[in-house]
């Protein structure tokens, strides 16, 4: 039977809200409506802020998302032609706010308040699906590797890679066990030097045609690879706690603001450089193919990089498989949160460092709208 789900995220580079509404019937889904609706700049501005922000304003925050969520979700909808009673589940990953798994005491934040969701929908929302993973002992991350093994595990060998704010990868394959990791940084520090050199007036590198005009510093790449978590063996997991501006500031100095198309540059091949030493390093299995999902995958720059890099494996967009680039995390996220209404384990324990297979997320009942 065939079952409609929604599903939201909101990235490390603090720029939108992407969402999708899919059909999922068996083995196969079908997306019938995406969009990536961007933040207003005020919010988007708070949430580069976030971790300097006091209790109050963080709890204004939430209900603000909540809010912002509600509304992509409904822009999907309309532009289906489809009543929210017909979902089955939303599933809302939040913003990530925190994400330290490696704490004294490991703990995690996303906010975007789940029941302004369900009360502006009157639809079931699943939300907070990290915090189950890390209280088994996990990382609370990567979690879209259940999704990957399920729709892409039955084939030959490929790596997933997805590049949102934050690069991550899964190798899924008939014959392997699952293997997944975050990567090091996608698009938020190069989001970041964009921003900075237009004062605001773009956020991104639209197609990298900014980077192509720099100059990479193959010195500053070496020194950027020298940080501690590229060497950390799987499981693991990373975000903006610790590829932020303070890091880009130590990493490139007077640079940024002398020479910022060549700190891009050099960005947007390290991203690239990342992501081939950690499958080197780190992926044991021959791949046929890589897969890139996310923004990244329109960075045409960024995947000339990749594609000489990890020659001769070829490197596709999620495109060809019928996932538009930026709907891949919603998806998944909608995924999750049915089989977590099914009451199915919706992560895979092995690449998260979970002591077993749980149940991931909150349920908000819905109500009528």
């Amino acid at each position: 039977m065939a079952q409609l789900a929604l599903g939201l995220m909101s990235g490390t580079s603090c720029d939108g809200i992407s969402a999708a509404l899919v059909r999922f019937q068996r083995q196969t889904l079908r997306v019938l409506a995406e969009h990536t609706q961007p933040y207003p700049l005020r919010v988007s501005r708070v949430l580069r802020r976030a971790p300097t922000l006091t209790a109050p304003e963080l709890s204004m925050l939430n209900m603000v998302l909540g809010e912002q969520f509600a509304r992509a979700a409904q822009r999907v909808l309309r532009a289906a032609r489809m009543r929210p009673t017909r979902l089955a589940v939303i599933g809302s990953h939040g913003h990530t706010i925190y994400h330290g798994p490696g704490d004294a005491i490991p703990s995690t934040l996303q906010l975007g308040e789940p029941c302004v969701i369900a009360e502006r929908l009157g639809v079931p929302v699943v939300a907070d699906f990290r915090p189950r993973d890390l209280a088994a002992g996990g990382c609370g991350a990567p979690l879209v590797p259940a999704f990957d093994e399920a729709f892409f595990g039955k084939g030959v060998t490929r790596a997933l890679q997805n590049l949102g704010g934050v690069g991550n990868v899964t190798v899924v394959g008939r014959a392997i066990d699952a293997v997944a990791f975050d990567t090091g940084p996608g698009n938020c520090l190069m989001d970041l030097v964009v921003q900075q050199m237009s004062r605001g007036r773009m956020r991104f590198d639209a197609h990298g045609h900014l980077a192509l005009r720099g100059r990479i510093d193959h010195r500053a790449v070496e020194r950027m690879w020298r940080q501690p978590y590229f060497r950390q063996p799987p499981p693991k997991s990373t975000g903006r706690e610790l590829f932020n501006e303070a890091w880009l500031r130590q990493m490139f100095s007077t640079a940024l603001a002398r020479a910022p198309l060549d700190v891009l540059a050099t960005l947007t091949y390290f991203t690239a450089y990342s992501i081939a030493e950690s499958y080197r390093r780190f992926i044991r299995h021959r791949l046929h193919e890589v897969i890139v999902s996310g923004g990244g995958a329109h960075n045409r720059t960024l995947m000339r990089h990749l594609a000489r890099l990890l020659a001769p494996v070829p490197v596709h967009s999620i495109e060809r498989y019928g996932i538009p680039a930026q709907a891949k995390e919603p998806v998944a996220f909608a995924f999750l949160a049915l089989q977590a209404l099914r009451h199915r384990a919706n992560h895979l324990p092995h690449t998260t460092g979970a002591r077993g297979a749980r149940i991931l997320g909150s349920v908000t009942p819905g109500q009528p709208a």
